[in-house]
């Protein structure tokens, strides 16, 4: 049984970001814990790159933000799966200010060891997930993770389109594959 921490990386509560998501952990959980954070909860500033939090007691950020809650969650994670919508062949700024957060030694108390993927893009450009796809795999590749999957879905852009989509039925079978 593994912890499973789920990242959602958009603001819509009931948006299809969302709804691919439930069907994950609706799998997920059939053998796991699983744990959604959605950034819609959390107040978290971006990283401004200064690195205090190298020098700092505990690795501590100086932004007093909520971004103290996510470690905390994150610390007994063994997998986390990031979902977004795409914003501009990107994640969802909000999303990225958690992931740029990462970006301190505090991570190296995580016990992380795979990383999941879950996108859901309006567009049905063939290369829409290359730039976010590229990203993941330099993240694997430099934490040294297992990657569990990806589910890449196009032509998802008002709320309910991913409904009766292969993806949801995708999404839950990578679930319960962990």
């Amino acid at each position: 049984m593994s912890n499973i921490i789920i990242l959602v990386g958009s603001i819509r509560k009931n948006g299809n970001t969302t709804l691919l998501v439930k069907s994950f952990s609706d799998g997920a959980a059939k053998k796991n814990n699983v744990e959604i954070i959605s950034v819609a909860d959390y107040n978290v500033n971006p990283c401004i790159g200064c690195n205090s939090c190298f020098n700092r007691e505990g690795n501590k950020c100086f932004q007093n933000d909520d971004m103290v809650q996510i470690y905390e969650r994150l610390r007994n994670a063994d997998i986390v799966v990031i979902a977004s919508p795409v914003y501009f062949y990107g994640i969802s700024a909000q999303l990225k200010a958690i992931v740029d957060r990462l970006h301190t030694p505090m991570r190296n108390t995580f016990h992380i060891k795979k990383l999941g993927l879950l996108l859901v893009g309006a567009a049905e450009l063939t290369n829409l997930f290359d730039p976010i796809l590229m990203q993941y795999k330099m993240v694997l590749d430099f934490f040294k993770l297992e990657s569990i999957g990806t589910v890449l879905v196009r032509g998802v852009k008002d709320i309910g389109d991913i409904e009766n989509n292969s993806a949801l039925k995708e999404a839950y079978e990578l679930g319960a594959s962990i």
